[in-house]
């Protein structure tokens, strides 16, 4: 299998998208996938991207990890954040000696790729889009969205810039960027939300919007704002997400940011958040434990307490266990610590 071929491991929402839009432009993509029907899927019948961005079905070139053979240049991980060292571990035999990793994916992962494969090897990557996997060779996509790639020392490269010009054929605005930590930790801060409205059965945007329980999504914002300060970076905002707000305890600022977050995710097919749906619909683990989890021992790190981020955490993992219920009830119950 030629080294030219972009390798997407991880065929869900993000990766699918991605491979999709790149094969249909004439790029050389591989897919690979754990879930064997979505596999035959894009090999068969291809895959279908749906929704209000646009409609169409790419046939993808697909394997399992147990039958994926050869090795790639470039490779896009866009697995789940806590299968991240697993996915690593498969896919290094097919990374060529020059070949580097991609992490199109939620939370800090960089972080762990970097420290596995060094950072010389590591391509930070910041994708906002709504998309989520329906079934087997189905995947919405939801709304277009900022987009970021960039060195994770901020210098300019010839990866950065094909990169860049691949994304760019799904997100035309996406941006090369000196500072994705200052993405990705905007990121995290948005993020946080997002955790916050999966407590309960509503949409994104019914979940953030209630005055009764905006204390908990600015404490929240706020705490992860403190821990990028703490990290001495930058962060930036998006979609409505304003860092400077969050960090300063600007009411506000909070309230304006919020607001537009709202309204940002009214205009969307995906009205919930990944995490809902893996809490809700697929009934499986979430990624809290290396976003939210990871969020309070970077805090513990740093000798900053993040009251309301350890339990929103311990509250998601309720809700794993089936211990609790989603339900609006759960806000409530965070309210005092945020107030």
């Amino acid at each position: 299998m030629s080294e030219d071929a972009i390798l997407i491991w991880g065929a869900g929402a993000i990766g699918g998208i991605l491979g999709a839009y790149f094969a249909r432009a004439g790029h050389p993509v591989h897919m690979v996938d754990i879930v064997e029907d979505h596999v035959t899927a894009m090999r068969d019948g291809g895959l279908r991207i749906e929704g209000p961005v646009e409609e169409f079905t790419q046939v993808l070139p697909a394997d399992t990890p147990d039958t994926l053979s050869g090795k790639f240049r470039r490779v896009i991980l866009a697995v789940k954040a806590h299968h991240t060292d697993a996915a690593l571990t498969m896919l290094l035999p097919h990374l060529a000696e020059d070949g580097y990793v991609v992490s199109a994916q939620n939370g800090l992962n960089e972080r762990l790729i970097s420290a596995k494969i060094g950072a010389d090897r590591t391509l930070g990557c910041f994708v906002n889009f709504g998309a989520d996997w329906l079934e087997p060779g189905r995947i919405l996509y939801g709304n277009r969205a900022a987009v970021a790639l960039g060195e994770l020392d901020g210098t300019d490269s010839t990866r950065l810039r094909e990169m860049h010009a691949l994304f760019s054929l799904v997100e035309p605005n996406a941006v090369a960027t000196d500072n994705i930590w200052g993405y990705l930790w905007g990121k995290m801060g948005y993020g946080s939300l997002l955790f916050g409205t999966a407590l309960t059965p509503a949409s994104m945007s019914d979940a953030m919007d209630p005055a009764a329980t905006r204390p908990v999504f600015a404490k929240l914002g706020a705490e992860v704002m403190q821990l990028a300060a703490a990290e001495g970076v930058s962060p930036l905002g998006f979609n409505g997400f304003d860092p400077d707000a969050f960090l300063a305890g600007d009411a506000v600022g909070i309230a304006a940011a919020i607001d537009a977050m709202v309204a940002h995710n009214r205009k969307t097919a995906k009205t919930h958040s990944g995490i809902y749906r893996d809490l809700a619909i697929r009934k499986r683990k979430t990624e809290v434990d290396p976003q939210i989890g990871l969020l309070v021992e970077i805090g513990r790190s740093h000798g900053i307490a993040t009251p309301a981020l350890a339990m929103l955490c311990d509250l998601i993992h309720d809700i794993e266990d089936g211990k609790r219920e989603q339900s609006t009830d759960l806000l409530d119950l965070m309210v005092p610590v945020c107030s």
